[in-house]
């Protein structure tokens, strides 16, 4: 059984940082690719970032290329999101997800991933 546990949301001003933390219980972390996603009220859960197994590659939505950095620790069974010059915009819940497929490369795909967290509410107000 995998158990996803997302930390580090809350409320910010326009231009500030959040790190955001998911901690997975389970086996073989370590060889499971890792995504974020997040959903904004009204609005459809889409892609933010994802890393593979051995944090070689990653992928991000174009929304977010430049200011959200994804990595892990495979020590700690941990998966991040570094969010800096967050906007109103990235106002969400974020989500993270295990990709179903071992040694998978990253994907943008919801249907990919087959564990989910509970959620973490970012908001960033102007």
């Amino acid at each position: 059984q995998v158990q996803l546990v997302e930390s580090g949301g809350g409320s910010v001003q326009a231009g500030g940082s959040l790190r955001l933390s998911c901690a997975a219980s389970g086996r073989a972390f370590s060889r499971y690719g890792m995504g974020w996603f997040r959903q904004a009220p009204g609005k459809e859960r889409e892609f933010v970032a994802a890393i593979s197994w051995s944090g070689d590659r990653t992928y991000y939505a174009d929304s977010v290329k430049g200011r959200f950095t994804i990595s892990r620790d495979n020590a700690k069974n941990t998966v991040y999101l570094q969010m800096n010059s967050l906007k109103p915009e990235d106002t969400s819940v974020y989500y993270c997800a295990r990709n179903s497929l071992y040694l998978a490369t990253p994907s943008s795909l919801e249907t990919s991933y087959d564990y989910w967290g509970q959620g973490t509410q970012v908001t960033v107000s102007s």
